[in-house]
Formats: C-alpha cells, structure tokens, sequence
C-alpha cells in the first residue's frame, strides 16, 4: 500500500507532524505508525504517581484526533525500510510505499550500569503506559523509595511520589539539583525546596550498587551508606531511538542522534526527522545538545511537516534554546538559553543582572509569591544570553517570553525600556517589573 506522507512515531512529534501536514496538505494520504494504543503526555508522566493519581488520567487523545482528521493509524512497529525504493517494513510483516517520510521515534530510558541495575523492583520512567502503570502499583505497596539522578525527571518523580507519604530518597552525582538547565545558586534553592516537603536530598553522592537477593533491598553508596529500598527509580537521562535510522543507512552523529538540517531534512531524500531522536545543537554556542523536550520535539514537527515538499516555513533560529519550565514543591522554576556556569566555561565575558520581587502588588495578596530572577547578558553588547527565574505560576508564562526575546536577540536596553501592561492583581508592579530591575543591575555594570 502506498501513502503520500508516513510518520513513525506517534508521541509529540509524531501527533505535530501529522497534524500539520494535513492542515497544509489536504489531498495527501497520511498514516501514522506507532508502537503503543495510548500515547502519554510526556511532560505529565511524573503526576500520575499522585496529582493525577492514574496513568489514564494522562493519555493524550491523539488516536481521536487522527481519525476526526482523516489521518490513517497503525499499531506496529517499523523494523525496517528500503530509503531507495521508498518502503518501511513493521514487525507484523506489512509493507508500505511513501512519498516523503517522518521519523519520529523518540527517546528510551539510559540505565547507568550500576551493579544490581537489573534487580526486580528497579524501574526507570519511559513513555510507555503499561509499564507505567506497573510502577504506580509496585509503588502504591512500597515504603522507600530511591530514586537515583537529580534532573527534571528524578526531581519532579521525587516530589509527587512524596506526596503519597513514602519515604523518598533521591541521589545526585553532581554538585547540585537540575544542573543542566539551573546553576548552583537556583539548584540549591531547588534542594530546599524539595527539602522542605521531607525528600531526602544527596547531592555530590555516587550510587556504588544496588543491592538486593533477586530484588531490591537496599542502596549502597561510594561513602558506605546504605540505604533501605523497595523500589530503586533511575532517572539518569534518554538515549536516542535510532536503530532504525541506522538500519536504513541514515547518517547519525557520533552522539547517536539523527543528523538534520536547519529543515530538519535527513542525509536521505525524502526522510526527515524530528524531536527527541534528532541531534540539536546549542543556540549561542552551536555546539551539539542533548536536548530532550516535548516543546522541541513539537518545534521540529511543524518545520518538518511545513517544508516536505517545498520550504514553505523559513527558519530563522540558529538552535535551541532549552526553554524550560516546572514546579517543585509550590515553586516554578523556569530557565532558557545557555547558564552562567555554560557561559564562562565557553569564553564569554558577562554581566548578571537579578531581581528579588513580589509579583503582585500590593504584595498582600493571597497568591503573592517572591520572584527571583537573573539575568545573563553579554558585557561587550549587552545581548541577552540567558535567563533562569523561580516564583509562582506566572514563571512559566515570563520564561516563554524571555525565550522569544533571545531567539530575537534583545539586548539589555531593550528589556530596560520595553513597554509592560501590569495590574495589582496580575503582575509585579511597574516600579519593580522583575525584567527591568534586572536588566537595569546589568547594565550599571556595563
């Protein structure tokens, strides 16, 4: 059987790609090959361990929105493909013909190989939901819970796991919490943050092995510590689903991630590539990133669909930006572009600008909350470079249009004199709109 447009994949990526090439492409056939009868929403995945309560509260309803779109699905698995005769083959043993092809295969949980790895009660976080569900049970029945790596992940499994009163230890090799995207001083206020809700907090701490007659019993750490465990969670990152690209001749970087360019078009004709499979790269430093986000995945998904068959949608940004925003405790914390630490390491002469307000005014008011906020900006032109923020709900908000104010390289002056609307009830107040007061810190330093 022959389809105009083939999508492997059918988490966020996947969905975006298909969607947006119907909307732009009418009279084309599409179908859509995916492994799993449910997709999750990937950035809800740790809130089924409690807030939700349930892996089915966070399905994303995409197979109805393909079918009310005229959109074709399969539930296979693509094992192969022919990039010269046009063909992918599925594990069941059905054949099809494409016109132009989207991977999108994501990303697979990276296990570290800790001895004892492979113990029974040891999980990791995929996005798969009966393995998911399987976690949330074995969890529901368990006390201690460890739950090894501090990224965005460990941490926000960490805090909703807690939620359910179970004793929760998490374990960070690194100096501090979410040192990817936050530096030291954001991270430490991550650690108390999660602290104050009765996490166990290591950080700086290496897991020796994990321990246990058939399953898990216990952590035992490079200082000796051991640690009692019915349930180990590693959260130490994703690796790139990329076997069938390389099986389909497909050029991969050295990281393991499919190679693209700027219209996220593969080394093959006719085969593009979006989201967690594909290797981005850095916005100011162009230097390969292993970013991982379903708001990258989605960015890639509509450049893709838009310029399959000719470059309808131009791109203007140089690469990503690692916008990113989550809740800790009753905290947001919020980040994009390149970090403090990333800044100095890769030779750019900066300034810092930050600002400690009240995002309500008066600050009297019952959801008022502290922001705090600092800036990253280069001395020489005052370019913004980064910026990592932590307050109430309205972070998540203001990070998304720091992120636009990067990729559209505004400068310290800029932020200083732009025009806000603000309102007791909404905002901080205009005499210390949080964006102001920090660019007006940096640029006395200029």
């Amino acid at each position: 059987m022959k389809y105009d447009i083939i999508v492997i994949g059918g988490s966020a990526a996947g969905l975006i790609a298909a969607m947006t090439s119907r909307k732009l492409y009418k009279d084309k056939k599409i179908l859509v090959v995916k492994k799993l009868e449910k997709e999750l929403v990937p950035c809800g995945i740790p809130y089924i361990f409690h807030t939700l309560g349930a892996v089915e509260k966070d399905y994303m309803g995409i197979e109805e929105k393909f079918k009310a779109n005229n959109v074709d699905v399969l539930i296979d698995e693509v094992v192969d493909g022919n990039v010269q005769e046009k063909k992918i083959v599925t594990k069941s043993g059905k054949e099809f013909e494409y016109e132009k092809l989207v991977i999108a295969t994501g990303s697979t949980p990276f296990v570290i190989p800790i001895p004892g790895h492979n113990l029974e009660n040891v999980y990791t976080i995929p996005k798969n939901y009966k393995y998911l569900g399987t976690v949330q049970e074995k969890i529901k029945n368990s006390e201690n819970i460890v739950i090894i790596g501090g990224g965005f992940i460990g941490v926000e499994v960490a805090d909703e796991i807690k939620k359910s009163g179970k004793n929760v230890t998490l374990i960070e090799a690194r100096d501090y919490l979410l040192p990817a995207s936050f530096d030291a001083d954001f991270g430490e206020i991550a650690k108390k943050e999660i602290e104050s809700d009765n996490v166990k907090v290591l950080v700086s701490t290496k897991v020796k092995e994990i321990a246990g007659n058939g399953k898990v019993e216990e952590v035992i750490l490079e200082n000796g510590e051991e640690l009692p465990a019915d349930i180990v969670i590693m959260a130490t990152g994703y690796k790139p689903n990329t076997e069938l690209a390389k099986k389909m001749g497909i050029k991969v970087t050295e990281w393991g991630f499919i190679e693209t360019d700027d219209y996220m078009r593969t080394s093959v004709k006719d085969v593009f590539a979006a989201g967690d499979c594909v290797q981005h790269k850095d916005y100011f430093t162009g230097k390969p990133s292993r970013l991982m986000l379903a708001s990258a995945a989605v960015f890639d998904a509509r450049i893709a669909a838009s310029n399959l068959y000719k470059l309808k949608l131009l791109r203007t940004n140089k690469g990503s930006l690692n916008a990113y925003s989550t809740m800790i405790g009753g905290k947001a914390f919020a980040a994009a572009g390149i970090t403090e630490a990333v800044a100095k390491a890769e030779g750019f002469d900066i300034v810092i600008g930050k600002a400690e307000v009240v995002d309500r005014h008066p600050g009297k008011f019952a959801d008022a909350s502290k922001i705090t906020m600092k800036l990253i900006f280069s001395k020489e032109c005052g370019l913004l470079l980064g910026a990592q923020i932590v307050g109430g709900k309205s972070v998540g908000e203001i990070i998304n249009i720091i992120s636009l104010a990067i990729q559209k390289e505004v400068n310290v002056k800029d932020l200083l004199t732009m025009q806000i609307g603000t309102h007791p009830l909404l905002t901080a107040a205009p005499t210390v709109y949080p964006l102001a007061v920090a660019a007006e810190q940096a640029l006395a330093q200029m």
